[in-house]
């Protein structure tokens, strides 16, 4: 299960484009779809990215494998694990509070939206200084 580089820009580009369609449908009220409906290509994009990420965790946690070589790396995706659940979590509840089927504050809501843009901080800021140490 391997992509190439244009493989991943061009399925990015394709769900991309099929999610803004569809957002810009619902938004100029042609399409009286659910709003569950209109995030299904985010859904798909995120659930494929996934599935890359636990196979290739998958791989590391193998028999006869060094975890010397390569724990930073396991961290790395453990991190691309973490940051795709809490979009998930930030796309369910902003879904949820669209079609208004919980009474939850939009403060509520992008919790874990920031907590993902810290973590991302966070990340690059570690990438940056550790690459000047090294």
């Amino acid at each position: 299960m391997r992509m190439s580089l244009a493989q991943r820009v061009l399925l990015t580009w394709l769900f991309t484009l099929l999610f803004l369609i569809m957002l810009v449908l619902k938004l100029d009220e042609k399409a009286p779809w659910n709003w569950f409906l209109i995030f299904i290509p985010v859904w798909i994009f995120d659930t494929i990215l996934l599935v890359m990420i636990i196979v290739k965790m998958a791989r590391r946690c193998k028999s006869g494998y060094d975890p010397r070589n390569g724990s930073r790396h396991l961290k790395k995706k453990a991190w691309y694990l973490v940051a795709m659940l809490l979009k998930l979590a930030f796309c369910l509840a902003l879904c949820a509070k669209l079609e208004q089927l919980a009474e939850i504050k939009l403060a509520y809501v992008f919790i874990p939206f920031w907590v993902l843009l810290i973590g991302g901080i966070i990340e690059l800021g570690y990438n940056i200084f550790c690459v000047r140490r090294e």
